[in-house]
């Protein structure tokens, strides 16, 4: 009973939106301990240890990328000296991700491949907005052939400015929906939920994690969910 009361309310949600926003990485895909593991990999390929744990690394990565650095930098000393230019170092970071995705297999986050299923049987336009790769992404398809469902890629090759700027999430909405329709977006960090409240789509939080900027994300209007296998409750 209650999981042909959780496929009615999905469907809800498919006939009253006509675009869905998806972010990648933590929220359709379990890829968020590959990246951290990429950072370490970089580290210690050049003879240092990064400390951090894995929450550790989300308070780091989930707001933006100078932060990141900042304090990756601050957190392994030498490294900065040993390689001052952050591009290499991030390409190296991208290199040692691919290595770890070619060996091993990333999983669909819960409720991930039921709302897409539901939505490519209703023929509702969607599509994923990231920072992520494409070569990246296709790794990880492999695995998960319901990710063939989604018909458009908005990744970092084709935006200039990252989230959260919502230059990406901006760029979907005008290309795929240009005449106003109701628009639907889903994040699961607070640099995505940043971008995403910066456009015209209802802005959903996905996420576990009792991020300080959740009350203040709640009074722009978001809605809140631990995972999207609850979009029921």
């Amino acid at each position: 009973m209650f999981v042909q009361y959780k496929r009615d309310i999905i469907m809800e949600w498919v006939k009253d939106y006509q675009l869905f926003l998806f972010d990648f990485d933590g929220l359709l895909v379990n890829t968020e301990e590959v990246h951290y593991r990429a950072y370490k990999k970089m580290c210690a390929d050049r003879g240092f240890d990064l400390p951090w744990t894995f929450p550790r690394y989300c308070r780091a990565a989930h707001y933006n990328q100078a932060t990141l650095r900042k304090e990756l930098m601050e957190s392994v000393p030498g490294l900065e000296a040993d390689e001052p230019d952050w591009d290499v170092l991030y390409q190296e970071k991208k290199n040692a991700m691919v290595e770890l995705l070619s060996s091993g297999h990333v999983t669909m986050m819960p409720g991930a491949e039921e709302l897409l299923r539901a939505l490519d049987k209703e023929g509702v336009e969607r599509c994923v907005v990231t920072n992520s790769p494409m070569e990246q992404i296709d790794l990880i398809k492999k695995d998960n052939p319901v990710l063939e469902t989604i018909p458009h890629w908005y990744t970092r090759e084709t935006y200039s400015k990252a989230k959260p700027d919502p230059e990406c999430y901006l760029n979907a909405i005008s290309q795929l929906c240009p005449d106003g329709k109701k628009v639907i977006g889903f994040e699961d960090t607070p640099r995505g939920m940043r971008a995403l409240l910066e456009t015209p789509a209802e802005a959903i939080f996905i996420t576990q994690v009792d991020y300080p900027e959740l009350g203040e994300f709640l009074e722009k209007g978001a809605r809140h969910y631990e995972s999207l296998s609850q979009l029921a409750s």
